[in-house]
């Protein structure tokens, strides 16, 4: 077969053809009379085998050594290949991140674009400084504040980058839900974190669904935050929180704040009570020492029963605890 019909059949140019036999890739097995390139059908397997080579980034250098050593082994070149296209990926999401970003702002000019992309690239920095520069600098779209929240592990950082989403004029809490469900626990927190510091009913909303977070922390978080703002659904986790150690100053003055209101007051006596009843020693001393951040009736009647506790530590702790409680309630300290 000619070159002219092996390169209407293959959709190989010509002049692509001649290139592979010059470089002995691949190499008509005979010529005519004339002169004229005439391939075999081995031949034209072998271009095919090399096209679909190509479609797998490989030069053709490299399809020339696969071609040509039967044993070659693909695994350690896929790898290589692999990695060369995850990274053309991520320069490719990059460069989309920023193209959003230039549009999302909406420039008037050159000049708006190029400050956009500085802050940008600032934003990427390996320097912790130059990232929080960036971020009071900054006047992003939401979308991407977010993204660069969820991924600054740097808390100076992190601070600087939540003030600048909270200047944002809209989407901030959609943008940071996508990464309550993140596989990645520090993720979920640096998530959690930034939608407590936005108010409303939409980031509480948020926040209630980490309520039951595998996390500790995660969990922590947004029971502190909505406990704060008055949720009753907190009062499981912030009473947790006391019989483990975690945070418990923290969610115990939280849970004094919402037992003002006589209805979470309730559930929390009811908690407290129940933990109480099963907790380790030191889990039951650290929620006797929690009772005193509670209006003085309901305290009380829950540290008096725990004065003959049976053990000792908690015991004269409640005692003493009934005693300055029952002091304040009758205005005496």
């Amino acid at each position: 077969m000619l070159i002219g019909e092996v390169a209407r059949r293959s959709g190989v140019s010509t002049r692509m053809l001649r290139h592979y036999d010059n470089l002995g890739l691949v190499r008509p097995t005979g010529r005519t009379t004339g002169g004229y390139r005439e391939y075999a059908d081995a031949d034209i397997r072998r271009i095919f085998h090399v096209e679909s080579l190509r479609t797998l980034g490989l030069s053709l250098r490299q399809i020339g050594a696969v071609l040509d050593d039967p044993g070659f082994a693909p695994a350690a070149l896929i790898a290589d290949l692999t990695a060369a296209a995850e990274e053309r990926l991520a320069r490719e999401r990059e460069l989309l991140k920023r193209l959003k970003a230039v549009d999302a702002s909406d420039p008037e000019g050159w000049e708006d674009v190029l400050r956009i992309v500085e802050l940008l690239r600032g934003l990427g920095s390996a320097s912790a400084a130059r990232r929080q520069q960036a971020a009071l600098e900054a006047e992003l779209p939401a979308a991407l504040l977010a993204e660069a929240v969820l991924a600054e592990a740097d808390p100076h950082v992190a601070g600087a980058l939540q003030w600048a989403l909270a200047r944002a004029d809209s989407g901030v809490v959609a943008s940071l839900v996508p990464g309550l469900a993140s596989p990645d626990a520090a993720v979920r927190l640096r998530a959690a974190t930034a939608l407590a510091e936005i108010p409303g009913d939409e980031s509480s909303t948020a926040l209630d669904t980490v309520l039951d977070d595998a996390d500790t922390a995660v969990r922590a978080r947004a029971a502190l935050a909505l406990g704060a703002r008055g949720s009753a659904a907190a009062i499981p986790v912030l009473v947790d929180m006391i019989v483990k150690g975690a945070n418990d100053v923290d969610a115990a003055e939280v849970l004094g704040a919402l037992a003002a209101d006589p209805g979470p007051a309730a559930a929390i006596a009811y908690d407290f009570a129940d933990a109480l009843a099963s907790a380790a020693p030191a889990a039951r001393l650290r929620l006797v020492q929690a009772l005193a951040e509670l209006p003085p009736g309901l305290a009380l009647d829950l540290l008096r029963p725990l004065a003959s506790d049976p053990d000792a530590t908690v015991a004269r702790t409640a005692a003493a605890l009934a005693g300055v409680v029952a002091a304040r309630e009758r205005g005496e300290a």
